[in-house]
């Protein structure tokens, strides 16, 4: 039984209203980048968490719906948008199973750093297809399937040859399909776990094309100067991206 619930207000009080460190100065500047102004989209947010990025789309001008799978995470993000009400809509759902949202509904799906986390990760895609309308573009980061497999699958090496020191990236199972808990440490050091999944960059690629949604950017998110000052892996990370972001757009003439 994976730990979401469990993990909720954790979760909640570590993502704050601007992300934790590695979302805030790392990951979220190339979502951004690639996501472009949002005033005036309709958009949704798919695997919204407490809701972080929802508030902010909506403080930019967007009509926002957040969608999370745990109930208990959509529980605070309705208590934030209860203290201070941005007319944003929450709905605790499967990302596969959308039936609450109408057809070509939205012009933009951001996903942040949710479908590594989601079981049916191509029903997920479809599900997007279907609410975006024609010309509407998902813009989802993900933890880099090259670069930061879970399971133990990646992992920092050093070596050091006299005074030098090398960090190299070591990678296996690249090419297989594979669930790995991933573990997170808790108050005293209590232990919780989720799910990561483990595809191919080349299976985004085609569960997109078989979606109807056709990859028109792809970004790797550098460390920015706050990640550099503040985490140990900054500096490799600006060599090795651990994350990247991906912009697929709906063919007019597809899905409807």
């Amino acid at each position: 039984m994976w730990a979401w619930e469990e993990l909720a207000a954790w979760y909640d009080a570590k993502m704050g209203d601007e992300g934790d460190l590695w979302h805030r100065a790392l990951i979220d500047p190339g979502l951004f980048h690639v996501l472009g102004p949002v005033r005036g989209l309709e958009l949704l947010d798919l695997g919204c968490g407490n809701g972080y990025l929802c508030r902010r789309f909506a403080r930019e001008g967007a009509r926002v719906t957040g969608v999370d799978a745990s109930a208990a995470v959509v529980e605070r993000a309705r208590r934030r948008e209860a203290r201070e009400p941005l007319g944003i809509t929450y709905h605790v759902a499967d990302a596969a199973d959308l039936s609450g949202l109408g057809d070509a509904s939205f012009d933009v799906v951001v996903s942040n750093m949710a479908l590594m986390d989601i079981e049916d990760a191509a029903g997920a895609i479809r599900e997007v297809a279907r609410v975006l309308r024609p010309g509407g573009r998902l813009v989802f980061s993900i933890s880099h399937p090259c670069f930061d497999l879970p399971g133990g699958a990646s992992a920092w090496v050093v070596e050091r040859i006299d005074i030098t020191s090398t960090v190299w990236r070591k990678v296996r199972n690249y090419r297989e399909l594979f669930v790995a808990p991933i573990p997170w440490r808790l108050e005293g050091d209590r232990l919780a776990y989720t799910a990561a999944y483990h595809r191919p960059l080349s299976w985004y690629v085609r569960t997109l094309r078989a979606a109807g949604l056709v990859v028109t950017a792809f970004e790797e998110p550098a460390p920015t100067e706050e990640f550099l000052s503040a985490s140990p892996q900054g500096p490799w990370i600006a060599e090795i991206p651990l994350h990247c972001v991906i912009e697929a757009r709906k063919e007019t003439g597809g899905l409807s």
